[in-house]
């Protein structure tokens, strides 16, 4: 395989307008983490040529889990998952996509691991700095973007249950961690995040205050999403920059950690947990809103901002339907062009044509 890359054969239904290149499109910062992150990421980088990811640092479960107990680090998989997210459609970005995601089976230690979670923690223990790691990582996939984490420090998710123990309904419980917060079968109230106040990373803090336009979301709502407004630093970024920003919902609750969540009340928890924090456009999937009236006064009311409805599921032979019929893939050209369209309806505030 030659290290450079041959020319990009994509083939996609959507095509933006202009050249895809650094200055001449707006900054954009995406956050979140998980497969929620890595649909966006995937969407955005066909739009911009300036795209960073900001990245949740919260994840204890799996592969990640046991390189953070074992070694102390942070859990390198939602950034890995970002990572190839930004690679390219070309034969380069797409074996390296392959090779970063691949784990190993075995029955021995290695079983589970994944090859980018060690070499993001290599690179870790090589360079002792994780922003200088992440972006020579990124630039050996030949990544459209970079990739950042929220934190320098791992953290731990504790969430507020109701119902987390079923033999108890009514009763409050603290569920710790990541991996059990996204799986309880009880009502999330609130969550928080310990170290409490932990710092952000430097770099992430000023992507946000100079981008154009800031992506929250989807993702699972309380350990992928609200864990960015739990840093106060970056929150306070958040609702200080000048950037425009759009709240992407997701296609459906999430089994356990949203069940019967109408879209309403993910603005609800958001709001509750970053009063101050305003948006400027809620984008939906125009089949996931049952009550259009009621999401429209919710998002006015919560967090300032319009609702754009847009068909971006995917369909067909892409769409692995939930239980109840909803699909949980986005179509990322149908993304793509629902950004697109937020991004030049709503006004520009950068240099970018």
């Amino acid at each position: 395989m030659s290290r450079r890359a041959p020319r990009l054969r994509r083939v996609r239904r959507f095509v933006p307008s202009g050249r895809m290149t650094k200055g001449a499109t707006p900054k954009v910062v995406a956050l979140g983490g998980g497969m929620g992150l890595s649909a966006s990421l995937t969407a955005l980088r066909r739009i911009t040529g300036d795209l960073t990811a900001v990245v949740t640092v919260a994840d204890d479960g799996g592969s990640s889990g046991r390189l953070r107990d074992e070694l102390g680090v942070l859990p390198p998989g939602d950034l890995r998952k970002a990572l190839a997210a930004l690679c390219g459609d070309d034969d380069w970005g797409q074996t390296w996509s392959r090779v970063i995601q691949h784990r190993f089976t075995s029955e021995g230690e290695l079983h589970d691991h994944a090859v980018g979670n060690l070499l993001i923690v290599a690179l870790w223990e090589q360079l002792g700095d994780h922003v200088q790691a992440l972006d020579l990582v990124g630039k050996l996939l030949g990544a459209h973007g970079r990739v950042l984490p929220m934190s320098a420090v791992p953290l731990e998710l504790q969430a507020q249950v109701r119902g987390h123990d079923q033999d108890h309904p009514d009763e409050i419980t603290t569920v710790r961690g990541q991996a059990t917060v996204a799986l309880t079968r009880g009502e999330v109230q609130s969550v928080h995040v310990v170290p409490e106040e932990p710092p952000a990373v430097p770099e992430a803090v000023a992507a946000v205050r100079d981008a154009d336009w800031v992506v929250l979301g989807p993702g699972s709502w309380f350990s992928s999403v609200i864990p960015h407004l739990l840093v106060p630093e970056l929150r306070e970024a958040l609702e200080e920059t000048k950037a425009r920003k759009v709240l992407s919902l997701n296609l459906a609750p999430q089994p356990g950690e949203t069940d019967g969540f109408s879209p309403q009340r993910h603005l609800e928890v958001l709001a509750r947990h970053a009063p101050k924090l305003a948006f400027d456009v809620v984008l939906a999937d125009k089949d996931a809103v049952p009550d259009i009236e009621g999401l429209t006064a919710a998002a006015k009311q919560l967090v300032g901002s319009e609702v754009e409805l847009a068909a971006v599921a995917a369909q067909g032979d892409d769409a692995r339907p939930r239980a109840g019929g909803a699909p949980d893939r986005h179509d990322p050209e149908l993304l793509a062009a629902a950004y697109d369209r937020i991004f030049r309806m709503h006004g520009r505030i950068g240099p970018w044509r």
